[in-house]
């Protein structure tokens, strides 16, 4: 039986060998290239008319399409501490900024979080004479605790 995983590497491969952009991809679909990212590396649900767009680009059969409309399993990290570098990297900054991060909206916003739900990041590259930079911007709806 062909695993949801299956499709990602399945995308993953024909991407690589087409040479195929992530932007590329989200402009033909007109979602951001976070979002379609996230979502062929099977981390969101995409909905029908998405799902259908991407089999097209990727020759997807209809259950490979079927299973890009299913909730997926998400956190696809395989250990507690990730060893690539640039996903540590963003371990070490919420390792060492989170509890400023988390100080700076509760003295905001008041006692709640930052929604991963409904949420946007946007990923651009600034030139600096010195050597471009990673400019990653997230916005997340505010949601209160509720008494009760």
């Amino acid at each position: 039986m062909t695993t949801r995983l299956d499709v990602t590497e399945k995308i993953l491969e024909k991407k690589i060998l087409r040479g195929f952009k992530w932007s590329e991809i989200a402009a033909k679909v007109g979602l951001s290239k976070e979002w379609v990212t996230a979502g062929c590396l099977g981390q969101m649900t995409f909905d029908e008319a998405v799902a259908q767009q991407i089999g097209e680009i990727f020759d997807l059969t209809d259950f490979e399409i079927a299973l890009l409309q299913v909730p997926p399993y998400r956190g696809s990290l395989p250990t507690q501490v990730p060893t690539d570098p640039v996903i540590y990297r963003l371990y070490e900054i919420v390792s060492v900024y989170g509890t400023t991060i988390k100080e700076l909206i509760h003295e905001e916003f008041g006692d709640g979080i930052m929604s991963a739900i409904d949420f946007e990041m946007d990923i651009t590259r600034q030139p600096d004479p010195k050597g471009d930079r990673v400019k990653i911007e997230m916005s997340g709806k505010y949601l209160a605790y509720r008494t009760y």
